[in-house]
């Protein structure tokens, strides 16, 4: 059933110096955004900056061929965050910062730093409920618990701007959260009453969000009125397990457990969906990650695919084209045979050297690679969770890393201190 696998898992940048001017002008301007899904860093964006940001990227998609070199002012930006440090002293992470065990003893599938922040987190449970937790001021502590799902939790996404997280869970409803109080804003069922398996938002409509459930189907749901988007629905073939949007938010993929990666264009002006291209991964192998990302290193733009496909190995695709045609780039050994792990990229652009992604492992660690070193990519290795790693993710300034387990354990590490 579409329970067991679940419950199984004891589980941006244009070279046009007027259009940065103008970038600069804008307050909260988003550096990178993550694709949906994509769990990465993503900077506040006010309303204003929506369609500039979406202008830019298109920029970049449509007038640069793959592995063009581009100077960026994000990548300055990013390099002057992190200072002038080799790509070793960047992910030396060490010491724990932090444990939450308040979900022990039920698995932890997701977890994510809330949008531009530094010490605010959230993750959910298989024991039905999420937690907001704070980190500063210390000492580290649950914020607010979102209880109200009739079964395990099992995806969540939180709005551009902090206020609200979405959830999804194997009771079949999608919930809107008030994260401030832990209201439940809204409660909408599945119409076909089936499980539901994951969310994210659309990046560039916070008012669309898009879900997946066990009966195959894609949906795009208006959160603000509850009804589903007419023409932004689909199928696939199997289970819905992963969505990513790409930055400028038109192009979407999704990965069932049959070993499948399709992409869907998006239509911004009505939230219609058309199926584009389908990659078989691996025949029966679940994909249970996708992240996507327009920029890997400095100065060459390379829009890429960060996938978990229960292969024992880390994929990293390129994304050849405007309709998400992927190509095999990258692999890296990790132990995920059947639980639903997870990986991202770091939110900052590499500096001097080489380019990070992050991943969980059903060997109970946390393993950074180096995607453009040819031998030993593996940076650092983090030991210290008692069960399989299933999702990690960063804060803002990649000072803290979070990682979470299928023990219930959430283990938050700090970066090593010289």
């Amino acid at each position: 059933t579409a329970l067991d696998p679940l419950i199984s898992a004891p589980k941006i940048a244009c070279g046009m110096a007027a259009v940065w001017q103008q970038v600069l002008a804008v307050d909260d301007f988003e550096e990178d955004p993550r694709a949906q899904g994509a769990r990465g860093h993503r900077r506040s964006v006010s309303r204003g900056s929506y369609q500039l940001q979406a202008q830019m990227n298109r920029a970049v998609y449509d007038e640069r061929p793959p592995g063009s070199l581009v100077p960026t002012s994000v990548a300055e930006a990013s390099r002057a965050m992190a200072g002038d440090t080799t790509l070793s002293e960047n992910y030396a992470f060490a010491g724990m910062h932090h444990i939450f065990d308040q979900h022990v003893d039920s698995a932890v599938p997701r977890l994510q730093f809330a949008n531009d922040d530094k010490h605010l987190l959230a993750c959910c449970s298989l024991d039905g409920t999420l937690s907001i937790m704070t980190l500063s001021p210390p000492p580290p502590s649950v914020k607010v618990t979102l209880k109200g799902h009739g079964g395990p939790v099992t995806d969540f996404a939180w709005s551009l701007s902090n206020d609200i997280i979405v959830s999804t869970s194997l009771d079949g409803t999608l919930r809107i959260w008030n994260t401030e109080d832990g209201r439940c804003i809204r409660e909408v069922r599945d119409p076909e009453s089936s499980e539901l398996l994951c969310c994210t938002f659309q990046p560039m409509n916070n008012n669309l969000t898009v879900v997946g459930n066990s009966k195959h189907h894609l949906q795009v749901v208006n959160i603000s009125t509850g009804k589903k988007v007419k023409g932004g629905s689909s199928k696939l073939t199997g289970r819905v397990l992963s969505l990513s949007f790409d930055a400028p938010g038109r192009i979407l993929w999704a990965g069932d457990d049959r070993g499948s990666i399709f992409s869907f264009l998006f239509d911004m002006a009505t939230g219609k969906l058309t199926k584009a291209k389908r990659l078989v991964v691996s025949e029966g192998s679940s994909i249970c990650s996708i992240s996507a990302r327009s920029w890997i290193s400095r100065e060459a733009r390379d829009p890429s695919l960060l996938v978990n496909a229960c292969v024992n190995k880390l994929l990293l695709y390129r994304v050849v084209d405007n309709e998400g045609t992927l190509q095999l780039k990258r692999s890296f050994p990790i132990q995920h045979g059947s639980q639903h792990v997870h990986s991202i990229f770091c939110p900052l652009m590499s500096f001097r050297q080489g380019a990070c992604v992050v991943t969980g492992s059903e060997d109970a660690c946390v393993y950074f690679f180096d995607v453009e070193r040819n031998t030993k990519a593996i940076v650092n290795k983090l030991q210290g969770h008692g069960g399989p790693v299933l999702d990690v993710s960063f804060n803002c300034d990649e000072s803290l890393l979070a990682s979470a387990d299928s023990t219930g354990m959430v283990i938050i590490w700090r970066r090593e201190q010289k």
